[in-house]
């Protein structure tokens, strides 16, 4: 299937079990000992972004704020510095999804790194008013390696959605 006619084939609505699914993988990719590796990119942040620009009325900020605590738990955190950090992600996704969707996937990687570098920056704040210091600035590598992924995380979250191409007289769609 050529590229052109991936971008006019219509999506089938996403199944809310397919994106529960997405969001626990997601999480236990976090949950690995190399999740906290330098340039290991946030699985749930990049999967917000996904689902708040491709379903923005199933996964919203509640969502992101409930995956924020889990996350503060696993890493050990403050209580709420990932539910504030993701809830303002999955806030300017949802508020810019259909812009971005106008964009070419290679084009659509800026913004998603823009979306995750504003995520860990509002994080590096936080625990410089808790801890009065500053991360790394190789801690924002996360976020390249992140958005470089989004090109293969769209193709791969939007197969089950796509409609077959040829057309079967015993299926109604």
């Amino acid at each position: 299937m050529s590229r052109s006619q991936l971008a006019k084939t219509i999506l089938l609505p996403a199944s809310p079990v397919f994106i529960a699914i997405t969001l626990f993988i997601a999480f236990l990719l976090n949950l690995q000992p190399w999740g906290q590796i330098v340039g290991m990119p946030d699985f749930v942040a990049l999967c917000l972004v996904f689902w708040g620009v491709h379903q923005p009325r199933r996964v919203g900020m509640g969502t992101a704020f409930c995956m924020g605590l889990l996350m503060d738990v696993n890493n050990a955190t403050l209580f709420g510095e990932n539910a504030l950090a993701y809830a303002v992600l999955s806030y300017l996704a949802i508020t810019i999804h259909r812009r971005v969707l106008w964009f070419p996937l290679r084009k659509q990687v800026w913004l998603v790194l823009a979306l995750l570098l504003l995520t860990q920056l509002i994080q590096m704040f936080v625990q410089f008013l808790i801890n009065d210091r500053f991360s790394s600035w190789l801690y924002l590598l996360d976020s390249c390696v992140a958005a470089a992924l989004w090109p293969l995380l769209t193709v791969v979250l939007l197969a089950p959605q796509r409609r077959a191409i040829d057309k079967d007289l015993d299926r109604p769609l």
